[in-house]
């Protein structure tokens, strides 16, 4: 078997973790059947995530048969199983992961007061052995293992540094510290992240992940502020589809961080120029539709409706748009008319369709426009024409 690092010796190199097809089918009302399955994660591969989580395998026979099945099948990008912390688990995503080229285990258990008493029903020194021994196990089948330490967020700092530090001594390589129910906020994060590093004396042989939820909505940015502390991975969804408010939005954070690089002095492998198609096809075959004002991928994401933001993107498309369209695989930018646009704006739409006025007929034409646009939500390409006509 390979080893497999998936960090570079850059330290500006950020792993992303794509959990879609696990996390991100949590989301109730979703079924994604194997061969759908099959699909996404063929464009995830396009995309340049690294690491792909395919499922839960103990967790049925169908998620045993799509984890098998996408180790066999998908190529060029490291497969990873979850678990829980007991050796049965870990056993059976091992087996799920044989056919994969590059697997990782991910296993763990809480370490919140909360999770300790009310769902595990385990002191802390009970928790912390069995992790340990379950990341030992793990060792057996892969040299990859991530270790979740879920409900970070609502920890006793002190204990979650323990707990790095004992599962980092018995193999773990990558310390997920996800802020499981979107508790925290931004410089609550930071501190999180940066205070294990500080403090975990063999914190330099692990990476550490950020797995965040958007109960508040703030994944995105804890997720940032996570990488700035020194998380190394980000942990995210396609649309930040997953369970109640739902993950981080991949899109979102790989485009916060090539826009703010005064900020964010890091690289992905993602292709963004593949993000509108990802997006998509995982709205289509989840069911799940993306709201029209969502940040990137949105249909109105670079839609311009006002009639000032018209005429400053038609004179610069920096004054209104800090993301070019074709970027991220949008086909352009779009100039909709309605009662609020002016007439930069018609005379740019007018201009697409092929007409050109002296000013005496366009004012006439923009008059009439004035009239219809109270009218109707949206002035249309056949509105157009019929004013033209008239």
């Amino acid at each position: 078997m390979t080893s497999y690092n998936p960090v570079t010796t850059m330290s500006n190199r950020v792993v992303v973790f794509d959990t879609t097809l696990r996390d991100g089918e949590q989301s109730p009302g979703v079924r994604l059947s194997l061969q759908e399955k099959l699909e996404i994660g063929a464009q995830l591969v396009r995309l340049g995530v690294d690491i792909l989580e395919a499922g839960f395998p103990i967790s049925s026979p169908g998620d045993f048969e799509s984890v098998n099945t996408l180790a066999r099948e998908l190529h060029g990008v490291t497969i990873c199983g979850l678990t829980r912390a007991r050796e049965k688990d870990i056993e059976v995503a091992a087996e799920a992961l044989k056919p994969a080229a590059r697997r990782r285990i991910h296993t763990g258990l809480g370490v919140s007061e909360n999770h300790l008493q009310h769902k595990l029903r385990m002191s802390r020194e009970e928790a912390l052995e069995v992790g340990v021994k379950a990341v030992k196990h793990a060792r057996q089948f892969t040299d990859d293992i991530e270790y979740f330490m879920e409900d970070s967020g609502r920890a006793d700092p002190d204990y979650v540094y323990k707990v790095v530090e004992e599962v980092i001594k018995a193999g773990a390589t990558t310390i997920n510290v996800p802020d499981t129910t979107g508790y925290t906020y931004p410089n609550e994060y930071y501190k999180l992240i940066h205070g294990i590093i500080s403090n975990v004396p063999n914190s330099d042989k692990a990476v550490f992940s950020c797995h965040c939820h958007n109960d508040l909505g703030m994944a995105t940015a804890n997720t940032l502020a996570g990488v700035l502390g020194g998380a190394r991975q980000v942990e995210v969804t396609v649309n930040g589809i997953g369970e109640r408010a739902g993950n981080t939005a991949l899109e979102e954070v790989v485009m916060a961080m090539y826009v703010r690089r005064d900020i964010f002095d890091f690289a992905t492998r993602i292709d963004t120029t593949q993000l509108v198609a990802t997006s998509r096809m995982v709205s289509e075959k989840t069911g799940m539709l993306v709201q029209r004002n969502k940040a990137v991928v949105g249909a109105n994401a670079y839609a311009h409706s006002s009639g000032i933001h018209q005429d400053g993107v038609l004179k610069e498309r920096s004054t209104y748009e800090i993301i070019s369209p074709e970027l991220v695989g949008a086909e352009k930018s779009e100039i909709i008319l309605t009662a609020r646009s002016g007439r930069h704006g018609l005379r740019h739409r007018l201009r697409e369709l092929g007409y050109e006025f002296t000013e005496e007929r366009f004012e006439q034409v923009y008059n009439e426009f004035v009239q219809l646009a109270d009218t109707v939500k949206e002035v249309n390409e056949e509105h157009l024409q019929k004013l033209v006509a008239g």
